[in-house]
C-alpha cells in the first residue's frame, strides 16, 4: 500500500508525540532488530524508530520498512517513522 502526501502528512502528524521504540545499534538491522520491529509494530501501527549515527539512515529505514513489509513515512536526522496498518481492527483512518 503506497502511501501518498495527504496520508504521509497525518501519519506524520500523529507521530509527532510519539517516542522511539525500538533503537539500530552498531550491528545495524540485525535479525533480533528486525523481529523487534515487527512485533512493535503490529501492536502500534506506528512507529519510530531510532537509526544508527553512520551515513545512509534514509537507506537503513528503508531496508527496516521492506524487512517488515511496512511503508517509510519519514526521516528527520536519526528518527524514522514507520506505518503498517493491521488489516481487521486498525487505529488509524486514513485520509483519501
Amino acid at each position: 500500500m503506497a502511501l501518498n502526501s495527504h496520508q504521509r502528512q497525518f501519519l506524520k502528524a500523529q507521530a509527532h508525540s510519539l517516542k522511539p521504540l525500538v533503537m539500530l545499534g552498531n550491528d545495524g538491522l540485525s535479525e533480533a532488530v528486525i523481529k523487534e520491529i515487527d512485533s512493535t509494530i503490529e501492536h502500534h501501527e506506528l512507529i519510530k524508530v531510532k537509526l544508527n549515527a553512520g551515513d545512509g539512515r534514509k537507506d537503513q529505514a528503508l531496508e527496516a520498512a521492506s524487512a517488515v513489509k511496512a511503508e517509510l513515512v519519514s526521516v528527520v536526522g536519526r528518527v524514522a517513522v514507520l506505518f503498517r496498518q493491521r488489516k481487521d481492527d486498525s487505529r488509524f483512518i486514513l485520509p483519501r
